[in-house]
């Protein structure tokens, strides 16, 4: 199996545990990399679930290190995709090679953020990025995080101008614009859904996989959930879409990631410290969350 094939299926946008005094917690981080790895999920480390916006160049570097490392350790040979974004071109393309030369299996580029570049520099961005390393680019689009929307249009140009661009996470909840990403882009383009609840939908349209919130706290049950899609068992699927449909919904009831990561310490998975600007979800929101966790049975009822 060519190792660009682990893509097709999860990808965890990991959640960064962090110790009280808000540096990253190596010890628990390296425990959660093996979490993930063994139940069979992909690492992304460093994207906007694991708090990129709020850590130094220098913490991503470590990271990074530190998923690489367990990733070897692990005998699994897992990809390890690094998110490697930046409203600069000069500091995404500083970040790439960075994770090509630490050994990263590939890079998560976002559209540049607050600049709100036209289409066509758009292309000349993620080219110059794509120029710039030989790992394989999985393209970003996450349209109300950044303020700029990347047209299928665009997509296309870029999958046939540049051979390592190999992908796209699907983020903006349009699904006729997903549409046309797996419509006008070359078969092997890998097509991955951003947001869980919408990844039975885009699977069902060809997508391949889904870069997830939810296996941070679930991974065993993700994969079990994209594997009986690409095995074409639709109903099954469909059951376990209707059976998640609460979850996938509920980690996004405040800004992502600070419901997943109260769900994660309330399953005893790590602590929910976040850095300001993000603070923990609001009581009653926290209600709520709980409410879902135990009727799925991922936390005790008390």
């Amino acid at each position: 199996m060519k190792k660009l094939d682990k893509l097709r299926n999860v990808i965890t946008a990991m959640i960064t545990p962090f110790n009280e005094d808000l540096t990253i917690d190596e010890q628990k981080y390296r425990e959660f990399i093996r979490f993930q790895i063994d139940n069979g999920c992909q690492p992304l480390t460093m994207g906007t679930t694991g708090e990129s916006a709020t850590l130094s160049h220098e913490e991503h570097h470590i990271a990074m290190d530190i998923t690489i490392d367990e990733g070897k350790k692990s005998g699994k040979d897992p990809f390890i995709l690094a998110g490697a974004g930046s409203n600069s071109t000069k500091e995404a393309i500083s970040l790439c090679q960075y994770a090509e030369n630490a050994g990263a299996d590939g890079c998560l580029v976002v559209v540049p953020y607050y600049n709100k570049p036209v289409q066509h520099s758009l292309i000349d961005h993620f080219s110059a990025v794509a120029d710039s390393i030989s790992l394989p680019i999985i393209l970003y689009n996450v349209p109300g995080r950044t303020g700029r929307n990347l047209e299928p249009e665009t997509v296309s140009k870029l999958a046939y101008k540049k051979d390592n661009i190999v992908g796209i996470k699907c983020a903006s909840g349009n699904i006729d614009q997903i549409t046309q990403f797996i419509k006008t882009t070359p078969d092997d383009f890998i097509v991955l859904s951003g947001d869980d609840g919408m990844t039975f939908h885009i699977m069902a349209l060809g997508g391949k996989g889904v870069v997830s919130v939810a296996s941070n706290i679930i991974p065993a049950k993700l994969v079990d959930f994209t594997n009986t899609m690409l095995n074409g068992k639709w109903e099954r699927a469909r059951e376990m879409q209707l059976e998640l449909f609460d979850l996938f919904k509920i980690l996004f009831v405040e800004t992502n990631p600070a419901p997943v990561k109260l769900s994660a310490e309330l399953m005893g998975i790590m602590n929910k410290r976040m850095r300001l600007p993000l603070t923990p979800p609001l009581e009653e929101n926290q209600e709520k969350i709980k409410t879902v966790l135990r009727n799925l049975n991922l936390i005790l009822i008390t």
